[in-house]
């Protein structure tokens, strides 16, 4: 994947970006700062010839083949995590123990004892640490929300959402193994069930069942979140079958339907209780979208803010607990746990 014509074109105020663990999600995310004025100036592999590669593609001006000499480098501003969820939590650290802010992949880490000892890490830093869930920052999420606030389904009372892909069956595959944090749940039910927070806020019970793979991961997890005054939470997550990847909020007085992909730049239709059609949001993002999270990220640390309130750091807390409970339900244990 290239870099586009726009790259490195920054704007003063950007941040110096550094990219640690040059894979697929890290090449999708760097076309996306480059194409936006975005400015990247490093980038990290334990290889030096995968550093070498990433950098050239994307005209990145400094190579390190080491994860130790990025976040050491002092034209780096903040590092941003792209390696297997297993990585997370060790590599997170490295970043905030050098003083560089952090932005890191979902899942934020493999469970909510990890993901809790880096957030009291960068606390204590006066660093600024935040999860990668680039949906939340996506223009239809912005809009849903807005329409939600002013009323327009009335009270919410539901979600039902999918995240299913057609992948890999190969135990090796990074999604197929369990010491590399793999399984559908942590790498695609994150995001519906991401999004129930967002929209529901926490549940109260967690009632959850699912289909292991031979590796010992989930291929195919469903999921139910009870939570306050019995607002539900429906959810699919599947690494084995292609579904829909449709969205929708149910309120008392109609519903929001997100079309597919729900969580990528899409469109989204308001019914009344009657069928009606009373509103249609569609957006035209560049790129694939992941650059708005970035955006973020700059207003933060310029504005001396820790954390966002979009995302906050106690609920990227509350939604790995979420998922380790929902693993102790299906009987998914990762190496060490």
């Amino acid at each position: 994947m290239p870099a586009p014509e726009s790259a490195q074109a920054a704007s003063p105020q950007a941040i110096r970006w550094g990219i640690l663990g040059p894979g697929g999600i890290a090449g999708a995310f760097t076309a996306d700062l480059l194409l936006t004025g975005h400015n990247v100036t490093a980038v990290g592999s334990r290889s030096q010839e995968r550093a070498d590669t990433f950098a050239a593609d994307f005209r990145i001006p400094t190579a390190h083949g080491s994860y130790e000499q990025l976040v050491a480098d002092p034209e780096v501003d903040v590092i941003y995590v792209a390696t297997p969820h297993s990585r997370h939590h060790d590599d997170v650290r490295l970043a905030l123990l050098a003083g560089k802010h952090v932005l890191v992949e979902k899942p934020f880490t493999i469970n909510a004892a990890q993901a809790r000892t880096l957030v009291e890490l960068a606390t204590d830093r006066g660093l600024v640490l935040l999860e990668a869930m680039w949906t939340r920052w996506l223009p239809h999420m912005v809009a849903v929300r807005e329409q939600l606030a002013a009323g327009a389904i009335g009270e919410v009372r539901a979600l039902i959402a999918d995240h299913t892909q057609l992948l890999s069956d190969d135990p090796s595959h990074r999604l197929n193994a369990l010491e590399l944090g793999g399984g559908a749940l942590l790498d695609l039910g994150v995001y519906p069930i991401s999004f129930a927070f967002d929209v529901l806020g926490a549940p109260e019970h967690v009632l959850a069942s699912a289909t292991l793979k031979p590796t010992g991961a989930d291929g195919e997890t469903a999921v139910v979140l009870h939570g306050p005054e019995g607002r539900t939470a429906s959810i699919f997550t599947a690494s084995t079958m292609q579904g829909p990847n449709k969205a929708a909020v149910i309120g008392t007085r109609g519903r929001i339907e997100i079309d597919g992909v729900w969580y990528t730049p899409t469109s989204f239709t308001v019914y009344d209780s009657g069928g009606a059609a009373t509103f249609h949001y569609s957006s035209d993002v560049p790129g694939r979208g992941m650059q708005f999270q970035a955006d973020e990220m700059r207003r933060l640390i310029a504005a001396g803010e820790r954390e966002s309130s979009v995302l906050p750091l106690s609920e990227t807390v509350a939604i790995m607990a979420t998922m380790d409970a929902v693993r102790r339900q299906i009987g998914l244990r990762y190496p060490g746990e």
